[in-house]
């Protein structure tokens, strides 16, 4: 089903009448609704099961988390203006998703071979970092409540990738950054912008030739049943913010509002806390499937993909601006 501007303004009327008529309070639980593209079995998946968990606990059943995976209810471009207007409650975009929403500076977070480890990416979102990015959502009407990680893109595709010119002319699929675009177009590759619910079918038919993801949206999207290959270099991450629509939020019950900030607080430990495990079960998994060929680049294979990478850092100032550049590599020296 297609959404218009006019279911989610339905939407959005519908919450506020719940959330103001009492009597309606007191006959049922105010539902929120919580959506997002990945499966249920991936990190953010379950990271939206323990948050459903926790604040129907905590509140005592006064709220009904329903939690809607997969694109259930809307594709990437559609979901945050369904969240401006009031037609769902809670995201996890990737944040690759903010740029249009004119919050450029979370690219920074893409810019390839920063982190370290998933601990590394972690110790920066926690930090000055988050803080900084979270701060830019205010002005367009968006609270953010976390960071969710979701660990190291994998790249795949329909050859051996070894050196960076191994990737010359393929078509690969990004989720939108700019950064992304950049370091790819470094290696030759041609990235072409599709929504995730899109992706297995384009690689599929051949619309593209490539992609990169974590291990666990590999999996269980089944990109590996239809890519011959998937190489490793830690290349990128990818990341989560779990975003609410702030009018929505600050018209919370205080009581309310508070129980559902420990259930949040809670589940962005978990998330982060299972990331890395989910990620090498799901890498596990590709490789017993015996469906693709899988191969993790060594420290030395990887130099030249980084060396060919590493001009996007220039080109990203004047895309995310210098602050948050400087600011980021500061902070993932020091931590």
């Amino acid at each position: 089903m297609k959404f218009t501007r006019r279911h989610f303004t339905i939407g959005a009327a519908a919450t506020a009448t719940a959330l103001a008529c009492p009597a309606i309070a007191q006959n049922a639980p105010m539902v929120i609704k919580f959506s997002h593209v990945a499966a249920e079995d991936t990190p953010k998946g379950k990271g939206a099961n323990k948050f459903k968990e926790l604040a129907e606990k905590y509140t005592q059943g006064k709220v009904k988390i329903e939690h809607y995976p997969n694109s259930q209810l809307y594709k990437d471009k559609e979901e945050i203006e369904a969240l401006q207007l009031g037609a769902v409650q809670l995201l996890a975009p990737s944040t690759a998703k903010f740029a249009p929403l004119g919050a450029k500076e979370f690219e920074a977070l893409d810019l390839p071979f920063l982190y370290r480890d998933d601990a590394h990416f972690q110790k920066i979102a926690a930090g000055p970092v988050g803080k900084y990015l979270m701060g830019k959502l205010e002005p367009h009407g968006v609270k953010g409540l976390g960071f969710w990680d979701n660990g190291f893109y994998y790249i795949t595709s329909n050859r051996a990738l070894v050196k960076p010119a191994d990737f010359k002319g393929l078509k690969v699929r990004i989720s939108g950054s700019k950064i992304a675009d950049q370091y790819f177009r470094a290696v030759g590759g041609i990235p072409q912008i599709l929504a995730f619910s899109e992706v297995y079918h384009a690689m599929q038919t051949g619309v593209v030739d490539a992609g990169e993801n974590s291990a666990s949206n590999i999996f269980t999207q089944k990109f590996h049943e239809v890519q011959s290959h998937v190489t490793g270099m830690h290349h990128g991450h990818l990341q989560y913010a779990v975003i609410t629509n702030a009018k929505f939020w600050a018209g919370l019950p205080a009581d309310i509002r508070t129980q559902l900030e420990k259930a949040m607080n809670e589940a962005n430990v978990y998330t982060n806390s299972i990331a890395l495990q989910e990620n090498i079960d799901a890498m596990e998994d590709i490789k017993k499937s015996g469906k693709t060929t899988v191969r993790i680049l060594t420290p030395e294979e990887a130099k030249p993909w980084r060396e060919a990478m590493m001009p996007v850092y220039k080109w990203a100032e004047g895309r995310v601006g210098k602050e948050i550049l400087d600011l980021i590599q500061k902070e993932a020296a020091a931590v």
